[in-house]
């Protein structure tokens, strides 16, 4: 995935702390916490469910199962994580982070899988509500039940980017894969992609659609939204970062943001602006 320059701080391993775990009583914990750029957790699993949200920063979430994938997480978004599902935090930006730990007891049967969700105003506020050393019971109940139907009413987005399993998916497709990801400014043809691996074409585009359930386009494009924001958000311009992603124009590379994420590049920037 790309990401800023290598770090040489040691993956942080995550402590468990009783105030934030979820039960019946208390269905929905919020865990606040400022990490810095470059931090990163060790794969981790819990027990109970969790959305993983910065009000500020970026951070991708690769999960390690059931299949191997990242999602990009900037604070228009969250990541919805099942108990039990192995991932790992990268932070690529100083984030404030919020996770939300949800108690299996108020988990709708249509959350088991993992998705990406925008996060409205509404869900944002009740997050930040939430995040408070002490509530009331009542206002706590009450705070629970409109989040969690919020999250239940959240659209999905796509800004993930599905890899090969390392151990059971092909070998040369994940190669593939991870040479994009080095290289998202390439403009090379899947044909010529393929015929750097010793494969045909057709082979290539029936993998992407049977091992990562998109067409070689689509999953391009992830790669190329996934790279853009952190470059965004050091304050590249909307030009170098379309470059950067491998787009002829800018005009061409905010087009396809805008319909991905709902907002310009701009939003993301950080203080150098165009």
């Amino acid at each position: 995935m790309p990401r800023r320059s290598a770090s040489t701080r040691t993956p942080t391993a995550l402590v468990e702390t009783d105030i934030y775990t979820p039960s019946a009583d208390h269905p929905v914990r919020v865990r606040p916490i400022v990490v810095r750029a470059d931090s990163q957790y060790v794969p981790h699993s819990h027990r109970w469910s969790q959305l993983a949200y910065c009000s500020s920063g970026i951070v991708d979430v690769t999960l390690l199962t059931p299949r191997s994938m990242v999602f990009v997480v900037p604070s228009s978004r969250a990541v919805w994580i099942p108990a039990g599902v192995q991932h790992t935090i990268s932070v690529l930006e100083t984030a404030q982070f919020h996770t939300l730990y949800v108690d299996d007891s108020v988990v709708r049967e249509q959350w088991k899988d993992c998705r990406l969700l925008a996060v409205s105003a509404l869900m944002r506020e009740l997050i930040l509500a939430f995040d408070c050393a002490a509530l009331p019971p009542a206002r706590e109940a009450l705070l629970s039940g409109l989040l969690l139907d919020e999250i239940g009413r959240a659209d999905t987005h796509g800004l993930s980017v599905p890899m090969p399993d390392p151990l059971t998916g092909d070998k040369r497709l994940r190669a593939l894969c991870e040479r994009i990801l080095r290289a998202p400014s390439q403009r090379a043809t899947l044909a010529q992609w393929a015929a750097d691996i010793g494969a045909s074409e057709s082979t290539v585009a029936r993998q992407f659609r049977d091992e990562l359930g998109l067409n070689y386009k689509q999953w391009r494009q992830q790669v190329a939204l996934a790279h853009a924001l952190p470059l965004l958000a050091r304050g590249a311009s909307v030009r170098q970062v379309a470059q950067a992603c491998g787009y002829a124009s800018e005009s061409a590379f905010t087009v396809v943001f805008k319909a991905a994420l709902g907002t310009a590049p701009g939003h993301f920037q950080g203080r150098k602006k165009d």
